[in-house]
C-alpha cells in the first residue's frame, strides 16, 4: 500500500490501482480529493470537511463515492443521491477495494464550554492504517501505521505521547500539522520518536511511503 501525505490531516492510500482519500479539509490542496475513486471525511470541521473539494471530485467522476458520518453527509448527500453513504461506530464497509471498519463517536474536548461534535476513526484493512480524526480513539484491535493528529487545539503532546503508547502501532506518522511551524517540528519529532515507543516518521506534503 501507498501512503502519500497531503497538507494537514489528508491522506491518500492506493493500492492494486485504486485510490482512498481520507478527510480533504480546507487546509490541504484543492485537487486532493481529485482522483480518488472513495472518500472518508472524519467530522464536520472544515479542516477536515470541505463541501468545496468534495462537490469537485464527485463531479469529476460521477463513480466517485464518499462515507462519512451524519452531520457531514447532511450537506451534501441531497445533490449526489446515493453517492454519500453515513457511517458510525461500529460499521464496516469496502471502498475502492480498502475494508474499512468504524471507529469512535466524538470529538476531543477542545473546552468544556464547547459542545462536542461526532468524529470517526477509520481503520483501514483490519489495521494496517487507522486515522482518528479529531480523537484519541483506541481501535479495540492491533494497528500497524498509526495516523497521529500532533497538534490542535485540544492536544498537547504528552497526550500524543500517551496515545502512541496505548495504540502500539508499529509505526507512526504525523497528520494535523498545518499549524506547527518549522521550529516546533523537530522538537515533535524528538519526543515522539525517543518517547512513543514506535517507529516515528514524518511526511511533508506530497510525500510517500510504502506500508
Amino acid at each position: 500500500m501507498k501512503l502519500t501525505k497531503k497538507a494537514h490531516a489528508c491522506v491518500r492510500l492506493e493500492k492494486e490501482g485504486r485510490t482512498l482519500v481520507l478527510d480533504p479539509g480546507a487546509f490541504t490542496e484543492e485537487d486532493a480529493a481529485l482522483g480518488a475513486e472513495a472518500i472518508l471525511v472524519t467530522h464536520e470541521h472544515p479542516d477536515h470537511f470541505s463541501e468545496e473539494r468534495l462537490r469537485a471530485a464527485l463531479e469529476a467522476d460521477p463513480a466517485v463515492e464518499i462515507w462519512t458520518l451524519a452531520s457531514v453527509a447532511e450537506k451534501i448527500a441531497g445533490a449526489f443521491p446515493g453517492r454519500v453513504h453515513t457511517v458510525g461506530h461500529g460499521d464496516a464497509f469496502t471502498a475502492a477495494g480498502f475494508d474499512i471498519q468504524v471507529h469512535g463517536e466524538l470529538h476531543a474536548v477542545i473546552h468544556p464550554d464547547l459542545p462536542r461534535v461526532t468524529n470517526v476513526g477509520f481503520l483501514v484493512d483490519d489495521g494496517r492504517v487507522f486515522h482518528p480524526g479529531d480523537a484519541l480513539t483506541v481501535p479495540d484491535r492491533p494497528v500497524e501505521t498509526l495516523l497521529a493528529p500532533v497538534q490542535a487545539p485540544w492536544n498537547k503532546i504528552a497526550e500524543v505521547i500517551d496515545y502512541v503508547r496505548e495504540v502500539g502501532p508499529r509505526r507512526v506518522y504525523d497528520i494535523h500539522d498545518a499549524l506547527l511551524t518549522d521550529l516546533a517540528r523537530p522538537i515533535y519529532d524528538m519526543h515522539l520518536g525517543n518517547l512513543g515507543g514506535a517507529e516515528h516518521g514524518r511526511l511533508a506534503p506530497g510525500a510517500s511511503a510504502r506500508i
